[in-house]
């Protein structure tokens, strides 16, 4: 015979099991560039299949960077879509992707990328502990500043460019990815 006790634990356990097995279901459920982004999968190996990353991850090839983001990381990169890129002036895309360009390149992927996992979240708390913005340095040794923009956050370049993150918080074995509409320039 089980006890009250026994079955309200059993009955706890099993619902925490499925929450918990929801939640994971849930993070999986994101789709950026008409693809499942898995948090079992590292930064490289979701964005890789992004239709909508495909500038970005031929730029991380080029620059050299594909096992640092395979590392461990933990990173959060703030992923700017094709559409970004092409926002560019004409021709800069090819020129940053020459061989002879790519310390240029390398710093302008690495503008994008921060030490560490921070989500919406966490970026939401630093800005408003930093009373409406927020000083993030990247791994190039850059700043960033962010602020809201309602339940948006964005963030402004050193070069007073602009980006929204429209997709945030793409939670990968080794960080997060917030996807964003421009990309950022570094001084």
């Amino acid at each position: 015979m089980t006890s009250t006790h026994t079955t309200r634990k059993m009955a706890a356990f099993s619902i925490a099991f499925v929450m918990s097995a929801t939640s994971v279901t849930a993070m999986a459920d994101v789709m950026v560039g008409g693809a499942a982004m898995l948090p079992t999968k590292d930064i490289i190996d979701n964005a890789v299949n992004s239709k909508d990353h495909t500038t970005l991850v031929a730029a991380v090839k080029a620059a050299g960077l594909v096992d640092t983001l395979k590392g461990p990381g933990p990173f959060t990169v703030f992923a700017p879509t094709n559409a970004a890129f092409a926002a560019l002036p004409a021709g800069t895309v090819d020129t940053l992707l020459k061989p002879e360009n790519k310390a240029t390149l390398t710093t302008v992927l690495t503008y994008h990328v921060v030490a560490g996992k921070w989500d919406a979240a966490a970026l939401a708390k630093m800005i408003k502990d930093g009373k409406g913005m927020a000083s993030i340095k990247t791994v190039s040794g850059g700043t960033l500043m962010a602020k809201s923009n309602g339940a948006k956050i964005m963030l402004s370049d050193e070069k007073g460019g602009m980006a929204t993150v429209t997709i945030a918080d793409v939670y990968q074995s080794n960080g997060v990815i917030h996807v964003i509409d421009k990309v950022l320039l570094p001084k």
